[in-house]
């Protein structure tokens, strides 16, 4: 064992003090997916397992539903996406995109009205910024994000991005 004289005992300990005093620095904010951003076209699995693109064509406009089985906000958005989708105007396309693997009986406990497709990936996701659910994104042709709304989402709000 290493003895160090007194005031090396005292600086070494102020510096110890120091370091358990100083807060770790903070994590950077996570970005979210912003107006103005582009969605590239993507190749997926539908829940049923058959192979499904997702594509942004000219005149094309596209509700993107991104939301987890296990969130509980995402289960409190699923009844007025559901609703949502039961007004949507004509020629709105409409996709939730599930980003886990839904535990057994998912889909028989929950009405679901709206096509659904799994996540292409982690690598996509976070291309997308797509860093919590749930997220809605209106996407106009060429996958660019016209309006979205990050977390639980009033009917009021989600009328705007489901306009004709």
């Amino acid at each position: 064992m290493i003895r160090l004289p007194f005031p090396g005992r005292c600086a070494a300990l102020a510096l110890l003090l120091l370091a358990l005093a100083v807060p770790a620095p903070a994590a950077p904010p996570q970005r979210a997916p912003s107006k103005g951003d582009v969605v590239p076209a993507f190749e997926t699995t539908r829940i049923d397992g058959q192979p499904q693109k997702v594509d942004f064509p000219k005149g094309s406009k596209t509700v993107l539903l991104f939301f987890s089985s296990g969130c509980p906000h995402c289960q409190k958005m699923i009844p007025e996406w559901n609703r949502a989708y039961a007004r949507r105007p004509e020629g709105l396309e409409v996709v939730g995109v599930i980003l886990d693997q839904e535990p057994p009986g998912f889909w028989q406990s929950r009405s679901v009205t709206f096509p659904v497709v799994r996540s292409p990936g982690r690598q996509f996701l976070q291309s997308l910024n797509v860093n919590r659910v749930p997220l809605t994104l209106r996407v106009a042709e060429g996958g660019t994000i016209e309006d979205l709304a990050v977390g639980t989402t009033d009917p009021i709000r989600l009328g705007e991005i489901f306009k004709p």
